[in-house]
């Protein structure tokens, strides 16, 4: 269908009634806490939730949640068909999207939508902006939970967009949270080690496209805006940050230039995280770097996107698990491993502490070689935890299958593989605060042993043929209401 940026975007998806409009809500719990009642209690799709009269806000200020919570919106967002006959079914269509995705770099413009109003000096003051204060026990306020994050590699020149949290510390500070092994954390330290202060954008309401791109693993120096012109089928347009030199999005709702210096900390936090806990260190607030604001560019009647992460599932473990399972799926085939024919990350692990892998048995050590490189390839590396590995005859993606396959053709004795001192993170919820530098994982091989797999006991079940026949025969009688 294509769009233009987020306003067009939002247009289309309330043309096919997948936005709840929401007004007179607070910036102060009110908008987080309705969020995430309507992700955990909707009876069909997460619609994209659309604040405006916010309190203490003039109207047209708006916040959007949820943004990429359904698959007729992720769909619109990545240029693929709306319609699927199951979740499995969008995961094997994103996944052969991206099998040989060819980047389209971003074209350059003079100036776009995003220069309408400018901030500059005394006129700077975040607090324009209807940033909420998520959870109970959080430590302040969020500008940045559903934006890009843009810094440079200050030796090979490249960018790199992430979605690290930015926490309002006053008019015009922010926090900077970016944890180990990321690539804006590696830029960062780059710099810090050097003493060297280093140059940030933090940019909330961009194309769909972008944040979906900043948010996943895409490869070392490899651009986010190629990759989400790529999803897209066009690409992103960029201006000249009049303060960075930086390469902005130009349709975006709202961009913050900025400095971080190094040495100068702040404590930042706690917040409630992906994994559904304050994990960094429980409710204790950590010093972080601060991003001094230099100017702010925005929209008119601009749209702060926001996520809301909790207990899963949340807001955004949606959208991830089905991203995260499509790249897992394609790192997997390029690591080598034939015959894949699903993945999931589970949404209970918050796409990245569970997850499940369907193959065809090809040859003895096949699972093994599948799960273990589940749980190592770059999309599956960072805070995993469990990898089970079942037969091409459950559907990744349907837990009752997936434990019935654990519970029936694993045996703990020769099922399971430990990897020790793998890549862990502030947020392991599983961890003590002084013991995150690592983690381990725990490979399940839940699949027919191969040695006798062709003599494993048979599935009691009606067989596909019969069922077929059943239901055209009583499908109208016993389907009803079911």
């Amino acid at each position: 269908m294509g769009y233009a940026d987020l306003r067009d975007w939002l247009k289309q998806v309330e043309g096919f009634g997948e936005v709840l409009r929401l007004n007179g809500a607070d910036w102060n719990l009110e908008i987080g806490g309705l969020c995430e009642i309507i992700v955990r209690e909707a009876k069909k799709s997460v619609p994209a939730i659309l604040f405006d009269d916010i309190r203490g806000y003039p109207k047209g200020t708006r916040a959007l949640f949820a943004m990429l919570s359904s698959v007729k919106r992720l769909a619109l967002t990545v240029n693929l068909p709306l319609e699927y006959g199951g979740m499995m079914d969008f995961v094997r269509a994103f996944h052969e999207k991206i099998r040989d995705l060819q980047v389209i770099p971003p074209v350059t413009v003079k100036q776009g939508p995003v220069a309408e109003n400018v901030m500059e000096g005394d006129r700077i003051d975040l607090y324009r902006f209807p940033s909420p204060f998520h959870h109970e026990k959080d430590g302040g306020r969020y500008f940045g939970t559903a934006h890009v994050v843009l810094t440079q590699h200050p030796d090979e020149g490249w960018y790199n967009l992430g979605t690290y949290r930015c926490m309002v510390h006053g008019k015009d500070t922010l926090g900077l949270h970016i944890t180990g092994g990321k690539h804006g954390r590696i830029h960062r330290d780059l710099y810090f080690e050097r003493g060297q202060p280093m140059k940030v954008v933090v940019a909330a309401g961009v194309d769909p496209a972008l944040y979906l791109a900043a948010a996943s693993e895409i490869p070392w120096s490899v651009s986010e805006y190629g990759y989400a012109g790529a999803l897209k089928g066009e690409p992103i347009a960029v201006m000249t940050g009049p303060y960075t030199g930086f390469p902005i999005p130009a349709t975006a709702e709202i961009v913050v230039e900025g400095e971080c210096y190094p040495g100068e900390l702040q404590d930042e936090g706690p917040f409630g995280e992906w994994a559904g806990y304050y994990a960094n260190r429980g409710l204790e607030k950590v010093p972080e770097p601060v991003i001094h604001v230099k100017r702010i560019l925005h929209r008119t009647d601009p749209i702060l996107t926001c996520a809301q992460p909790s207990r899963p599932p949340h807001e955004y473990s949606f959208y991830r698990s089905i991203v995260r399972s499509g790249l897992v799926w394609d790192e997997l085939e390029k690591a080598g491993v034939p015959d894949v024919k699903g993945v999931w990350c589970h949404e209970a692990g918050g796409s990245r502490l569970f997850t499940i892998v369907s193959i065809h048995q090809r040859y003895a050590g096949h699972a093994r070689q599948a799960g273990l490189l589940a749980s190592q390839v770059h999309s599956g590396a960072y805070v995993g935890r469990y990898v089970i590995v079942v037969d091409e005859d459950i559907d990744p993606s349907n837990t009752q299958d997936v434990l019935w396959a654990l519970a029936t053709r694993s045996e703990p004795e020769r099922s399971v593989e430990i990897i020790r001192r793998a890549w862990s993170s502030s947020a392991d919820p599983a961890l003590p605060v002084d013991q995150k530098l690592f983690n381990s994982r725990c490979i399940i091989d839940a699949c027919k042993p191969y040695e006798w797999k062709d003599k494993f006991y048979p599935v009691a079940e009606t067989s596909p043929e019969l069922r077929a026949e059943l239901l055209k025969k009583w499908g109208d009688k016993i389907l009803n209401g079911v």
